[in-house]
């Protein structure tokens, strides 16, 4: 066994890998970028060597600087967790060159997959089922038209070097099918250097189903079942759960035969997972999979399948590259209950998931334990960047059964409290609770089905969300007055108090809360013994409570109920179960100040590149026209009209950098 690794990633996977390393004795070193000098995965590895700035394509992307600091360290063997460099055939063979074990699979099997087209094809000589479509080297805009025509609306356009839902459309008529293509090629071109593409049928209803597959170098390969991630936004995974619900036995077997075969076909070692698209439009059938493609590397979702089966993947890697035979044999491995793994993202559910950055202000998880597992590589004070993927953790769950770890879900969710960034955690509670998903009515359409369910209209602050927020006022002007008063000359003086003391009267303030463009004016009034008595726009709320770092222990007409509490100035964050809302304080003494907006100018809503310029200065457009197309985070934006109007200035050209908040370009709306 190994004596000593480096992580060739950073975030949630490379904590993940030190975990076990850890725990069998492996010391472990760490690699970073100057963005991460004090990242968590840093903090955690037994040491860690700089490689370079913070854009991926000078640090993380660095195979040669990599493969030095593994040497210089004296690592053994290098473990390149997901994305990155984990899945490139050229690493791998350097790292061997280098004299350095890579903890995955061989070159040779990583070339196989590594164009879906090309490993279709593959498949095809297998005996693998496919799904049918176009997976040549003609790349001709006119040709490909014809092979979608071909083939039958719709279809999808997929980037052959692609993964993450990058590069990749769905194409419902021809005279959609230009934009789409050149787009998916842009982004191939973009995030994996390679603009080709194939073409697939695209299945009205579809289930994602994956086979995770592990192989030594001794013959031995196997599987460990599925896991079912059809929950989908823009072809990324929200949440994956473990067995497939409703899965027959005969197709699990199937399934896994097939995606054994696959392995064996490449010479696979190590863990891989070999993806398939269900049609479930008459049910679960085996008949009815389709191979997809095969990743060639440990999953982002490969807790599920540790939760039902025992097994810690990471550690099964470890041995396999140290040259072992796989601990357990096919007939060793059984399902245990269910598990389900949720996203926790840094992204705006409602202004189409993009991604939030900024400072953690407060992040808590959910307590861990035998029904709840959370993997990050993030702390609360870090930063999401704009460098890398905005995912904060992984919250994995199981229990006995599917509707008990959904319950388990639904409760750890709630328990969540981050402030700082927008989260994607109300959306998650509303799949959870959404009666198609208990009912698992499963495809990857299922948010785009439910949309109006999951993604509501914002709705205002209630009462009690106002209460909570003005008793956590009340209690750091107290706090405040208390601290100023045991440093001054008279700790005891009435006047110093917070408490709404006055001379012959009752005290009783005005607090004034922005909620978005509404207006929330509330008395406060103060009471004996520390309560106040708050009257908001459906009568009183009389409340007492203690602030503690953060936490908000109240009591509300009787009822205890706990919350977050985040102030930044006079910005308020309340973090109630499963929900947060954020209010700004107005002060009095900014009362007066008017907000002049942008006049008809349009923002960007994130750091990041201009790839497209779609309209002209003096053009007329349309309410909803694209106007730009903006690449952030390795995924493209569309930045579209919000009116009908005329262009009157663009600032910014295809190729420029601009940050978040730039003005992109004006438009006249007549108004």
């Amino acid at each position: 066994m190994f004596r000593k690794i480096l992580i060739a990633n950073r975030g949630e996977i490379a904590c993940r890998v030190i975990r076990t390393a850890r725990s069998m004795g492996i010391a472990t070193v760490a690699v970073y970028s100057d963005a991460d000098a004090q990242a968590r995965h840093v903090a955690m590895a037994d040491s860690a060597i700089r490689i370079g700035p913070a854009p991926v394509s000078e640090s993380y992307l660095r195979a040669d600087t990599i493969i030095e600091a593994a040497r210089a360290s004296g690592a053994e063997a290098v473990h390149p967790g997901y994305g990155f460099l984990s899945e490139n055939a050229e690493f791998a063979e350097a790292l061997a060159a280098a004299g350095l074990v890579f903890i995955g699979p061989p070159a040779s099997a990583i070339r196989a997959m590594g164009l879906k087209g090309a490993a279709k094809a593959l498949m095809e000589s297998a005996k693998v089922p496919v799904v049918p479509g176009y997976h040549g080297d003609n790349q001709d805009a006119d040709f490909l038209l014809g092979q979608a025509e071909a083939i039958g609306w719709p279809v999808l356009i997929k980037a052959v070097a692609g993964g993450g839902g990058k590069g990749m459309r769905r194409v419902d008529k021809a005279a959609d099918f230009a934009a789409a293509l050149a787009g998916a090629q842009r982004e191939g071109a973009g995030s994996f250097g390679n603009p080709k593409v194939l073409l697939e049928k695209y299945l009205v209803k579809p289930r994602h189903i994956e086979i995770q597959v592990f192989a030594d170098s001794h013959g031995n390969a196997v599987h460990l079942f599925e896991r079912d991630c059809s929950v989908q936004r823009r072809h990324q995974k929200v949440l994956e759960e473990a067995p497939a619900p409703d899965m027959p036995p005969a197709m699990r077997q199937a399934m896994g035969k097939a995606a054994v075969e696959a392995a064996k076909a490449i010479g696979y070692v190590g863990a891989g997972t070999v993806e398939f698209i269900a049609d479930v439009a008459d049910g679960l059938r085996p008949d009815r999979f389709y191979f997809m493609e095969m990743n060639t590397r440990l999953q982002v979702e490969h807790p599920v399948t540790e939760m039902i089966t025992g097994q810690d993947l990471v550690a099964w890697q470890l041995r396999v590259a140290a040259g072992e035979p796989l601990p357990l044999q096919q007939s060793d491995l059984h399902i245990q209950g269910h598990a389900i793994e949720a996203r926790i993202y840094a992204e705006d559910p409602a202004k189409g998931f993009l991604p939030s950055i900024g400072k953690l202000h407060q992040l808590r998880a959910p307590a861990e334990g035998p029904h709840v597992r959370v993997d990050t590589g993030v702390r609360e004070g870090d930063s999401v960047t704009p460098f890398y993927d905005p995912m904060i953790a992984k919250l994995i769950v199981w229990d006995a059964d599917r509707a008990a770890a959904l319950r388990q879900l639904r409760r750890a969710l709630g328990n969540y409290r981050i402030a700082g960034v927008a989260t994607n955690i109300g959306f998650l509670l509303a799949l959870a609770g959404h009666e198609a998903f208990a009912a698992a009515d499963l495809d990857t359409g299922f948010i785009e089905r439910f949309r109006a369910d999951l993604l509501p209209d914002r709705k205002p602050a209630d009462d009690q969300v106002i209460a909570l927020a003005a008793l956590g006022v009340v209690l750091q002007r107290r706090q405040a007055a208390t601290d100023t008063a045991r440093n001054s000359a008279d700790r005891y003086s009435p006047w110093a108090s917070a408490d709404g003391w006055r001379l012959n009267d009752t005290g009783f303030d005005e607090l004034h809360f922005k909620d978005g463009e509404d207006d929330r004016i509330c008395r406060v009034d103060y009471l004996a013994g520390g309560a106040i008595r708050i009257h908001g726009q459906a009568g009183a709320i009389e409340a007492r409570g203690a602030l503690t770092d953060g936490s908000l222990d109240a009591v509300l007409n009787g009822q205890r109920s706990h919350a977050g509490l985040v102030r930044q100035g006079n910005d308020l964050t309340i973090l109630c179960p499963g929900a947060s809302h954020r209010l700004l304080l107005v002060a009095p003494r900014d009362a007066g100040d008017e907000d002049v907006g942008t006049g008809g100018a349009l923002a960007a809503p994130m750091p990041g590149k201009i790839v497209q310029v779609l309209v002209a200065e003096g053009a007329a457009v349309a309410k909803g026209q694209a106007l730009m197309v903006l690449e952030a985070m390795k995924m493209e934006h569309t930045i579209a009209a919000p009116a009908a109007g005329k262009v009157s200035k663009l600032h910014y050209a295809a190729g420029d950098q601009v940050v978040e908040g730039a003005t992109l370009l004006a438009i006249e709306t007549g108004e």
